[in-house]
């Protein structure tokens, strides 16, 4: 694919996977639009990237927030390419501890954030007759473990979300979807967490193997570098040395 002139969203761009994808995109001649809550931390991004960029302050979970978000980027520009959908948070509980709060967060952000997202690029999208959209999911969606309840129902949720997408989107439209699927990657997102008794029970140290947020980075840029003809639907990625 020639990146030159497509316009991406990426959102959950001020840290971890989103800033990779982001600054790969954009090392790969792509208009990135960097959007998250934290705007002074894009901005710091957005002066280090090669190519034509815009922060765009957007909290995910809410959709006042999102709508404005996305009124300022089609604003300036006249198409959305590629949205890849980044935002999320991994607050791990039992549930027999009861944390209603960060288990309704969960969902705000990991699936109501992509719904509001996906909302508002496909007008664009139809209208062009063409688009791609990668959502951000998790080997959880599909590896259940106890303290992962809520969080693996959230990328489950994502993974059948995409391939309903699929269905109805790619035969009419020309959209692509895809899911990619990560295991563990070095990012904060388990500095979430506050359930201590999951966390006395965990070890998240050591010698445990992580994939880098630039490998998630390199899987988004093939997915989106295949032929119109080709949807990469799922892609399953976890670090050397885990099964």
């Amino acid at each position: 694919m020639e990146f030159e002139n497509k316009v991406a969203v990426i959102t959950g761009a001020s840290s971890g996977i989103g800033k990779a994808i982001a600054t790969t995109l954009s090392e790969n001649e792509c208009t990135v639009i960097l959007a998250s809550r934290s705007i002074e931390k894009l901005k710091n991004i957005q002066a280090k990237l090669p190519h034509e960029s815009m922060a765009v302050e957007m909290d995910v979970s809410d959709s006042q927030s999102v709508s404005q978000g996305f009124k300022k980027i089609k604003d300036k520009y006249s198409r959305i390419d590629i949205l890849v959908n980044a935002a999320g948070v991994m607050p791990l509980s039992y549930m027999k501890n009861r944390h209603l709060e960060e288990w309704l967060q969960t969902i705000d952000v990991n699936v109501k954030g992509v719904l509001r997202c996906i909302y508002e690029v496909l007008p664009e999208m139809k209208r062009q007759k063409s688009g791609h959209i990668v959502n951000i999911t998790s080997v959880d969606g599909k590896e259940l473990y106890q303290g992962g309840a809520v969080y693996g129902a959230s990328k489950a949720g994502l993974i059948a979300l995409s391939r309903a997408m699929r269905m109805e989107l790619s035969p009419e439209f020309n959209i692509r979807v895809a899911s990619i699927e990560p295991g563990t990657v070095a990012t904060n997102l388990r500095n979430d967490i506050t359930d201590k008794e999951l966390l006395e029970d965990k070890d998240y140290g050591g010698d445990e193997a992580k994939l880098q947020p630039e490998d998630i980075a390199q899987a988004v840029l093939y997915v989106l570098n295949q032929p119109d003809t080709v949807n990469v639907n799922e892609l399953l990625i976890k670090p050397t040395g885990k099964a």
